[in-house]
């Protein structure tokens, strides 16, 4: 008992500690090192599993407020002046049409992630366990956001064919260009709505994170309340 109160007491007086050097000051038997990458791996697993794929189904995007893609702001205009001009309808559709591609993308986003977590050393998991409240989130962001971007950006433009974004689009900003005086726009939605679309992911991961570091109940596993005890204050 004297050892865990000391173990509580280094850790609220230095966040920095080595996590090596404290888990060496506990009880024999009660963490390991397998332990603690072990239960930040599930942590990461529980964030895909229990968020991310909610974004890859229909509406997975367009009805979660945390990750609704939004029109970029060169496209607000262009909506804004659409409505004025009685092409409301059109224009809800084509909002919707980009969250579809998201949709779309998001489950080619797991065997992505399950790599980048199966390499997670032991150095990683006590740099995330120590850190802030996202900062496993970060380290997924860190290491997939390339590997990601070149996954989801081909497959967000063949969305936009399968959903019919392309033409949709390719016809609201044919009937704003051809409003006179209008400034013509001309944007890059696929590369848009990838980098929207990554946002939205490491969004929900992150959600997953947060509730695991402060919500005992989150912890679903007897790992994940053993390890995510140690960062407890």
């Amino acid at each position: 008992m004297k050892k865990l109160l000391l173990l509580i007491v280094v850790f609220q007086l230095s966040a920095c500690a080595e996590l090596q050097q404290v888990v060496n000051q506990l009880p024999n038997g009660m963490i390991t090192n397998d332990q603690i990458g072990n239960g930040l791996k599930e942590a990461l697993n529980n964030g895909i599993t229990n968020q991310v794929s909610k974004l890859a189904v229909e509406d997975g995007f367009f009805k979660n407020e945390l990750t609704r893609i939004l029109l970029p702001e060169e496209l607000q205009k262009v909506d804004n002046t659409l409505r004025k001009i009685g092409l409301s309808k059109l224009a809800d559709e084509g909002l919707k049409v980009l969250n579809r591609a998201a949709e779309d993308a998001v489950g080619e986003a797991t065997p992505i992630f399950v790599d980048a977590i199966k390499g997670m050393s032991f150095s990683d998991a006590k740099n995330i366990l120590l850190g802030e409240n996202n900062a496993a989130t970060m380290y997924l962001q860190n290491t997939t956001s390339d590997a990601l971007y070149q996954k989801f950006n081909p497959i967000i433009a063949n969305s936009f064919q399968k959903v019919g974004a392309d033409k949709i689009w390719s016809d609201l900003i044919t009937k704003y260009n051809n409003i006179p005086l209008v400034n013509k726009v001309n944007p890059d939605l696929t590369n848009y709505v990838t980098e929207e679309a990554l946002k939205g992911v490491f969004t929900m991961v992150a959600v997953e994170e947060n509730d695991i570091r402060t919500k005992i109940s989150s912890r679903t596993s007897d790992l994940l309340k053993k390890v995510f005890a140690l960062q407890d204050k």
